[in-house]
């Protein structure tokens, strides 16, 4: 995959170390069920990695994550939604990234600060009030085409409100 700095929106993304403490990824099949199915898999993944964060929050972020890539965006092939959980070994923060195959995220600032009518956040709304970090980027093949974006969430270990 090659990027280019034009390709980041609205954040820049945090480099990924190429030592890490923890690395996991699969595809979720974009579904109804793919919130649920989503925050099991990432809990049982973060309690076994031993993350030190608060998991029920980093499980919930990554449901949101790939519910919302399942409904606003556009499914891989095969029906599906990549995720990706890592941790670098130089901190406890767990970066979360999500892939899927439509390339533009219209209104990412509004919805990434979306509050509902009840107090609760909406979709990506989550990770603001995990304390995280957001930003997203188009996806590009080897030969330079584009083929989908990724939203990379970036989430403290320290979060004491929450979930």
């Amino acid at each position: 995959m090659n990027l280019t700095k034009s390709d980041a929106t609205a954040r820049e993304f945090v480099a990924i170390p190429d030592d890490l403490k923890f690395r996991w990824q699969g595809k979720m099949t974009a579904n109804q069920w793919i919130s649920g199915n989503t925050r099991l898999r990432a809990r049982s993944r973060l309690a076994a990695a031993s993350w030190p964060g608060n998991i029920d929050a980093g499980s919930r972020v990554c449901a949101m994550l790939t519910d919302n890539a399942a409904r606003h965006g556009k499914p891989l092939y095969g029906g599906l939604i990549g995720l990706r959980l890592m941790c670098p070994r130089e901190s406890d923060d767990l970066i979360i990234e999500v892939d899927d195959a439509a390339p533009d995220f219209p209104a990412f600032e509004e919805s990434a600060t979306k509050v509902l009518d009840d107090g609760q956040p909406s979709g990506l709304g989550w990770v603001r009030r995990c304390h995280g970090r957001i930003a997203w980027r188009v996806r590009r093949d080897d030969d330079g085409q584009i083929v989908g974006k990724t939203v990379q969430v970036v989430l403290p270990s320290a979060t004491t409100d929450l979930a």
